[in-house]
C-alpha cells in the first residue's frame, strides 16, 4: 500500500522574502523553482556550483568564481554557454527583485537533462541554477574568539578518484566529515589527504602560522583552489607577510601559533582550538587579525 506523500509545514513568507532562483533563464520565488528529476544533476550529482556572496549589493569577484566554474565544467566536459552574460544577466535580474542588503549567491550547472543512464549523449542541456538568498551577518564573536575544529576521521577524495579541485556537486565527502564535526561539537573539521597531511576543511582552506611565516597546503595536497585563500596569499605578500605553500603535517598543524581558516563566507577565520587543544594562546594572533584586516581592507577598496 502506497502511504500518502507527507506535506512540510513552511512559511512561504519567511522562504520567498529575498529568496529568489533562476533555473535556465526562468525566475521565480526559490520554492516555485523546478528542475527535472531526470536530470544529471539530481540523479548522479553530476554537475559543478560556485558559492558567492555580495559586498555593498554586488557580487565579489565574480569574475574569479566564473573561471573557475568553467576550469570545472571543462573537466567534467560540461559545455557552457559562450561569454558571460547568460549567467550575469540573470544573476543581476535575481539580485535587483531580491533587494537583500547582502545576497548569498550558488551557481550551480550540471549537464543536463538525461534518462537516469551513462549515455551522455542521452543528455540535453547544460541545466544552468541560480540561487540567491538573504546572507545574514556572520556571528562576530567567531572572528573575535575564534572556533573550534576537529581532526575529520573522514580523509578526503584522492584525486585519481574524485579531484577535490573540481567544485561538483558530488559533496558526501564534505558532508560526512561535516556531520562529525557537528556530532562532536566542533565548527568545522579538517580532513588529511591520502598520505595524512593537512588538506582542508568541509568549506574552507587552512593556513597555519609558526613563528610570523604563513603556510597552507599546495593545490597538489588534493584541495579546493580557493578563491578568497588566493586573496589571502596575495594581500599577505603585498604586505611582506613570509607565504608558503608547502604540505602542512599534522604534528606542525598542532604546533602551529595560528591557525584560520578561508572562504567565501567565512573570510578570515582564526582557529581557538583543534581537538579540544588550544592552538597557540587559545585566542586569534597577531598574524591572522593582520591578514582579517588587510582583507577587509581589499574588500573595502573594490567598486561596488
Amino acid at each position: 500500500m502506497i502511504q500518502a506523500r507527507r506535506s512540510v509545514a513552511v512559511d512561504a513568507a519567511v522562504i520567498t522574502m529575498g529568496f529568489y532562483a533562476s533555473v535556465n533563464g526562468e525566475i521565480t520565488p526559490a520554492e516555485q523553482a523546478r528542475v527535472s528529476v531526470l536530470d544529471n544533476g539530481f540523479t548522479f550529482g553530476d554537475g559543478v556550483y560556485e558559492t558567492l556572496r555580495t559586498y555593498r549589493g554586488r557580487p565579489f569577484h565574480l569574475d574569479r568564481h566564473l573561471e573557475r566554474l568553467r576550469r570545472s565544467a571543462r573537466r567534467l566536459a560540461i559545455a557552457l554557454p559562450e561569454g558571460e552574460s547568460a549567467i550575469t544577466g540573470d544573476l543581476d535580474r535575481l539580485l535587483q527583485l531580491a533587494a537583500n542588503p547582502e545576497s548569498y549567491i550558488r551557481i550551480i550547472v550540471t549537464r543536463g537533462v538525461g534518462d537516469i543512464s551513462y549515455q551522455l549523449d542521452h543528455v540535453a542541456g547544460p541545466t544552468i541554477v541560480i540561487v540567491v538568498k538573504p546572507l545574514p551577518p556572520f556571528p562576530a564573536e567567531y572572528h573575535r574568539d575564534g572556533v573550534p575544529v576537529i581532526l575529520s576521521a573522514v580523509r578526503r577524495n584522492h584525486p585519481r578518484a574524485l579531484d577535490p579541485g573540481i567544485k561538483s556537486c558530488n559533496l558526501l565527502n564534505n558532508l560526512l566529515a561535516a556531520q562529525e564535526a557537528r556530532a562532536r561539537g566542533a565548527f568545522e573539521p579538517i580532513l588529511l589527504n591520502e598520505t595524512g597531511e593537512v588538506a582542508e576543511t568541509a568549506t574552507a582552506n587552512v593556513f597555519v602560522i609558526k613563528d610570523g611565516v604563513v603556510i597552507t597546503p599546495p593545490l597538489d595536497a588534493g584541495i579546493l583552489p580557493g578563491i578568497t585563500r588566493q586573496l589571502v596569499i596575495e594581500r599577505a605578500r603585498a604586505a611582506s607577510v613570509t607565504v608558503r605553500e608547502e604540505p602542512v603535517a599534522v604534528k606542525d598543524l598542532l604546533a602551529a601559533d595560528e591557525v584560520f581558516l578561508t572562504s567565501t563566507l567565512k573570510e578570515v577565520l582564526p582557529v581557538a582550538s583543534i581537538d579540544g587543544r588550544a592552538v597557540g594562546s587559545g585566542r586569534p594572533g597577531p598574524v591572522s587579525l593582520r591578514l582579517r584586516a588587510a582583507f577587509r581592507e581589499y574588500v573595502a577598496g573594490q567598486s561596488p
